[in-house]
């Protein structure tokens, strides 16, 4: 199946789709050890994978070539739900701590493993409550930003209030928010109302000009020219669908600027090339985009909390959304 490329907005003057060819199977995870592969960030020369949950930090340094595990980077630290990883420019690698199916964590947690070794432990606590998130985003500037996964309405943006501390917790500030349209791509463990709106990964690309937010079944591309995350987040994205993967929750830039994509259950880790490049072509077009009546992808809500249309399912009664968290809950391993 092709991947199709939409422009989000609802104006018939939105930058024009395009067809990409397929995704490009690179290699099949088949490790054990990786059966729930949650987190990945690639550095050109190696490939870094983290699980689901897990009681011990664990990443695993892939071969490209072929997805074996050629070494595995381990850390004292005892987290509760590794869901997301990400690279710092100096090799550090920044384990997102934050997955809480059942919503009841006091704080969320970050573990960054410096490449010479050792382990630094931030804690953080949201100003609302309790959230189950599974995307982090590292900027250029080695700020981080956590996407909450919401099952009604729209996904928070979050960011420390204050500098990280290992010797305290930080409290979070909400600064933006993120609607994604139900999209009709197959795949994803839920009904394809969930499965298509709900954030399950995010990665910025190296030189910080991308921002990358996926479901289940799409990724999400937000120009970024300034490095600022927020403000791209408010821009309308690109949607790239990513068919057919079973339990889709890593995403990952290249530094030439390719995509990868990676699902839980051994399945393949497959390659989009040029995504960075057709997002800043797609951003720079004139508005006269040459297909007719381009089919919305999502739309981003301003950090200031200004309404936007979403067009996700409507919102369900109460007493649904809970077992509707209960049953995603329950689709991973309770740790």
């Amino acid at each position: 199946m092709a991947v199709l490329l939409v422009a989000s907005g609802t104006a018939a003057a939105s930058p024009a789709a395009a067809q990409l060819p397929e995704p490009a199977e690179e290699c099949r995870v088949q490790d054990e050890r990786l059966d729930e592969l949650s987190g990945l960030a690639s550095d050109g020369r190696a490939w870094y994978a983290v699980n689901d949950g897990g009681r011990s930090l664990r990443v695993h340094v892939l071969d490209p070539s072929d997805c074996s595990v050629r070494d595995v980077r381990t850390a004292s630290n005892d987290p509760f739900d590794v869901e997301d990883l990400a690279l710092g420019h100096d090799g550090s690698l920044w384990l997102a701590d934050i997955g809480d199916n059942r919503r009841r964590r006091d704080t969320v947690a970050l573990h960054v493993m410096p490449p010479g070794g050792g382990v630094a432990l931030y804690r953080l606590s949201y100003p609302d409550g309790a959230h189950d998130a599974e995307a982090l985003l590292l900027d250029r500037a080695g700020v981080p930003f956590i996407v909450t996964k919401e099952p009604l309405g729209t996904a928070g943006v979050y960011r420390p209030a204050q500098p990280l501390d290992t010797e305290r917790t930080v409290p979070l500030e909400r600064v933006g928010s993120v609607s994604l349209r139900a999209t009709e791509t197959p795949g994803g463990p839920l009904s394809r109302a969930f499965s298509t709106t709900l954030v399950t990964g995010g990665a910025v690309n190296h030189d910080g000009t991308a921002v990358a937010i996926r479901t289940y079944t799409d990724v999400y591309l937000y120009s970024a020219p300034d490095g600022d995350v927020v403000a791209a987040l408010q821009r309308e994205p690109l949607r790239i669908a990513l068919p057919n993967e079973r339990q889709g929750e890593a995403i990952a830039w290249e530094p030439d600027g390719s995509l990868l994509s990676a699902s839980e259950g051994s399945e393949p880790v497959r390659r989009i090339p040029g995504a960075a490049k057709l997002l800043t072509e797609t951003s720079a077009a004139p508005p006269d985009g040459d297909v007719p009546n381009p089919q919305p992808a999502g739309q981003t809500e301003p950090a200031s909390g200004s309404s936007t249309t979403t067009g996700q399912a409507p919102l369900f009664a109460a007493v649904l959304a809970g077992l509707i968290v209960f049953l995603a809950g329950r689709l991973r391993r309770n740790r």
